[in-house]
């Protein structure tokens, strides 16, 4: 027996999304290990091998992130200030897991809606 119902439209889902949730908890998280790494080096003085570990990581995680957050700026079609608050997020530490969760609370790393079709707005905003 079949249903006459259409089926409901599957979301899509855009990997860019996915990217960025990804490398915005790997930069926080390499910046991290590299402020702890650069804590051992200076106060405790043990050795270097946190920063020799997490300084490259973190500075690959940062140009992954800058890269993958101007690609979401033009997919998700971004206004100027968010595009840029996302970039400027890299540089504080945790501040692109911050970013990450104020975006997705305001539906700001929603799938845009496919061409011709409008996109809802934001619960409570």
């Amino acid at each position: 027996m079949s249903s006459s119902a259409p089926a409901a439209p599957r979301q899509r889902t855009e990997p860019v999304l996915t990217a960025f949730r990804i490398i915005a908890a790997a930069e926080a998280v390499t910046w991290v290990g590299l402020l702890i790494g650069m804590f051992f080096k200076r106060v405790v003085a043990w050795s270097e091998l946190g920063v020799q570990i997490f300084g490259p990581l973190h500075g690959i995680a940062f140009i992954v992130y800058v890269v993958v957050a101007a690609i979401a700026w033009y997919r998700l079609r971004w206004g100027l200030w968010t595009g840029v608050i996302a970039l400027a997020a890299s540089v504080p530490p945790l501040g692109t897991v911050l970013f990450e969760r104020m975006a997705s609370a305001r539906g700001l790393l929603d799938a845009p809606a496919p061409a011709g079709e409008e996109r809802s707005a934001p619960v409570g905003g």
